[in-house]
């Protein structure tokens, strides 16, 4: 199919690759078990009081390029997929080639229905028996799919948030995230970044400046633990933990997939519900 195919959307600020360096800090390192089988009781335990378990290893190299050659066919051809560009770039497209077309990529979405290599990585039974055991149900469904691209030279900042401020479901609700590095996350080139216990005090005002994101004056930095990943690793996150990652600065990759998972019986609610929890214009509030 012709580049005609793809979603483009873009952002209108730069804000992204703007913004506070010391909101992020590298000294304070996250401790990886060293696969998923590592994950075990005391493991769920640790999650439940910390909001994550990190892994070194969750899957194998040929699964990892399975899944780059997933992202480089929805480039092609998106199938119905979402793609979202860096900003500056839509009038250019059609001028780059594939692998250039690639290092301007900010994210796919809406994909796992589009691809069976990517389809394969979100619903593999290993991963999903952990995100069951982190939920504590059984029966439990996907509810996003997307790959998170900081591409070389500036690939923009994701503040500060909480994932839940962005899923219409019952406050309360167990929501799990994974985190899967498909290139080796550093904090040089854009890792992740979260406030240990934080996913304990509840939701908490978002606010839409850079992002629909936390107000910078509210991060406790002090608090940040960074999460290098190699290639092939994950972070489960709970989605009310606070996390962020920072600008690419290198020249090179990072990409990420990332999947979400609730209970099947999880109950849907309207905008303005999630906004009396998470919302802030309006109300008399400033960041």
């Amino acid at each position: 199919m012709g580049l005609s195919m793809v979603t483009v959307q873009s952002d209108q600020t730069d804000a992204g690759r703007n913004y506070p360096e010391n909101l992020y800090r590298s000294d304070n390192r996250a401790t990886l078990l060293p696969t998923v089988d590592d994950i075990d009781e005391a493991a769920v335990n640790r999650y439940h009081a910390d909001g994550y378990v990190a892994v070194g290893t969750l899957f194998d190299p040929a699964r990892i390029d399975a899944a780059l050659t997933g992202l480089d066919s929805l480039l092609l051809d998106p199938r119905g997929a979402g793609i979202e560009f860096e900003l500056g770039v839509g009038d250019r497209l059609a001028d780059l080639d594939a692998e250039a077309r690639m290092n301007v990529v900010r994210k796919f979405m809406w994909f796992a229905d589009h691809d069976e290599r990517l389809r394969t990585l979100a619903r593999d039974p290993v991963l999903m028996d952990v995100a069951r055991r982190l939920i504590g149900d059984q029966d439990i469904a996907l509810i996003q799919d997307m790959a998170l691209l900081k591409p070389p030279g500036g690939g923009r900042e994701k503040p500060w948030h909480q994932d839940n401020a962005y899923f219409n479901i019952e406050p309360g609700t167990p929501i799990v995230g994974v985190w899967i590095a498909l290139d080796d996350a550093t904090p040089e080139n854009g890792c992740m970044h979260v406030l240990p216990g934080s996913h304990r005090e509840g939701p908490v005002l978002h606010f839409q400046r850079r992002d629909w994101q936390i107000c910078d004056s509210d991060v406790q930095v002090w608090r940040d633990l960074v999460v290098p990943l190699p290639a092939g690793g994950a972070l489960f996150f709970d989605g009310l933990i606070h996390h962020g990652t920072p600008a690419n600065r290198t020249n090179r990759r990072r990409r990420a997939v990332q999947f979400h998972y609730a209970p099947a019986t999880a109950v849907r609610v309207t905008d303005e519900r999630r906004m009396e929890l998470f919302g802030s214009e309006g109300k008399n509030v400033s960041c």
